[in-house]
């Protein structure tokens, strides 16, 4: 009796606990950009820059691809910037960057610091340098995005290419003497914006004299020169060469920047997620310049844990996020929300689903995270694989249903790196990564099955009867 007594108490506590719907978070916390204490650029690596790029504006004024300052007719105003990084089209996130440092207004040092907003985001050495730019550092999986192009660099105005710096090493992990590899663009009011850091060999293709427009892609964000992190350094100087810090702010009384060189400032702290992703396991967050390993996954096989994740950037002292986890029926799993106590440049936390609570359902869970009145919603499959309508747009495969060979041919020479077969409850029952077109599957039992093709392109799925 006692016995089942404590059977029902354990189920009405696991229901309690559903009820209200609360989880902790297994881990995760505050990632820090490590902060470069240091010039990203020495002021003699600063000082032979202007000079390359004045040599070069006085051969594109006499070829006429710059007008000069003296011949403008009219009063010279300075541009107004959108955003200089983004993502690429293939980047599975919602953003790629936070801030981590800003132009510092005040000139003393060392660790005398004051940022537009008479904050402390930013930084001075005890060498007397005071930081000349914004930094912008990637994340989440800051490496990780460099490796496959995740976030780039594009122009924040209208301009024209006056110099390219290309060919150093990308991957810096602590402070060095070493070059890096830039974008250098000159604007019709003869302002200029600097876009240091970037990865080797991703730069434009357009040189010097060539021509771009707002939000045109100038490079991969990267780790060369001396750099901590991936980041995008962007640094602004106005027609007299004056540097600019393009905040306007109660603490930005400088003369180069009296009103803001923003299309739409954006506000000092802007608390917003940049991911919700699902899981095989806990990201791995690897020394530098071991990328980090994200273990992405969005189909699950029965049985297994699904390890849920959102990646923040301005985190919020004192706020929450709603968290909910959605069956395949639309039916809520969980929801709760997870209260925020410190303020972070950017945080990430993750938590665990057991194949208990994941199998009741097969098929495609949403989990969505509300932050700061914007949701984001990550799909996942758990225990069927799904199906690509394109699968039959990139590959032939034949005879469907078979019982003992098929062959899968790529229509467009994609590389196949394996191939696997599944049950309808998501287990994976045969893979083959050498193969010659011809796969035998006589040892399969007859049935319906979902293939999935990995290819260099991505994963595409289809079913097929075996009988």
């Amino acid at each position: 009796m006692k016995t089942n007594i404590l059977i029902i108490l354990c189920f009405n506590f696991l229901n309690l606990s559903y009820a209200q719907n609360y989880r902790f978070p297994e881990g995760g916390g505050e990632y820090v950009m490590s902060n470069n204490y240091n010039e990203c650029l020495s002021e003699e690596q600063r000082i032979q820059i202007k000079q390359k790029l004045q040599q070069s504006i006085t051969r594109l004024e006499s070829s006429g691809k710059i007008i000069q300052k003296s011949k403008l007719t009219s009063p010279l105003i300075h541009p107004l910037f959108i955003w200089p990084v983004d993502k690429s089209d293939s980047t599975p996130y919602d953003n790629v960057w936070s801030i981590s440092n800003h132009v510092d207004h005040n000139p003393n040092f060392p660790n005398a610091i004051q940022d537009w907003n008479c904050g402390s985001r930013t930084y001075d050495t005890s060498s007397g340098y005071n930081h000349k730019g914004i930094d912008i550092f990637t994340w989440p999986f800051s490496l990780f995005q460099m490796d496959n192009n995740q976030a780039i660099a594009v122009a924040a105005a209208d301009g024209v290419i006056i110099g390219k710096d290309d060919g150093n090493y990308d991957r810096s992990c602590s402070f060095n003497s070493n070059n890096w590899n830039a974008v250098y663009i000159s604007h019709a009011d003869g302002s200029q914006t600097w876009y240091g850091h970037l990865k080797n060999g991703s730069l434009t293709n357009k040189n010097p004299g060539d021509t771009v427009v707002a939000g045109e892609f100038l490079g991969v964000v990267g780790s060369s020169g001396n750099s901590t992190g991936p980041h995008l350094h962007f640094e602004v100087y106005n027609n007299l060469n004056q540097l600019v810090d393009t905040y306007t702010g109660t603490c930005n009384n400088w003369s180069s920047s009296t009103d803001s060189w923003w299309q739409n400032q954006k506000p000092y702290w802007e608390p917003k997620i940049n991911a919700v992703l699902s899981h095989s396991s806990a990201p791995q967050f690897n020394s530098c310049p071991t990328s980090e390993n994200p273990n992405l996954n969005d189909n699950f096989t029965v049985g297994s844990n699904v390890v849920v994740g959102i990646y923040l950037a301005d985190q919020l002292a004192g706020t929450s996020v709603n968290l909910v986890m959605r069956r395949p029926d639309n039916s809520v799993l969980a929801n709760w929300n997870f209260n925020l106590v410190d303020q972070y440049y950017a945080s990430w936390w993750y938590w665990t689903f057991s194949p208990i609570e994941m199998s009741q359902q097969l098929g495609t869970y949403q989990f969505t995270a509300t932050y700061q009145g914007n949701s984001v919603t990550h799909s996942f499959n758990y225990g069927n694989l799904g199906i690509n309508e394109n699968f039959n747009q990139k590959f032939d495969l034949f005879p469907n249903p078979s019982s003992d060979v098929i062959i899968i041919e790529s229509k467009d020479n994609l590389i196949i790196n394996n191939i696997k077969f599944f049950d309808l409850l998501g287990k994976e029952v045969a893979s083959f990564n050498n193969f010659q077109e011809q796969i035998r599957i006589s040892s399969l039992s007859n049935g319906i099955y979902l293939i999935r093709v990995s290819t260099s392109d991505g994963v595409y799925s289809t079913k097929f009867v075996k009988n």
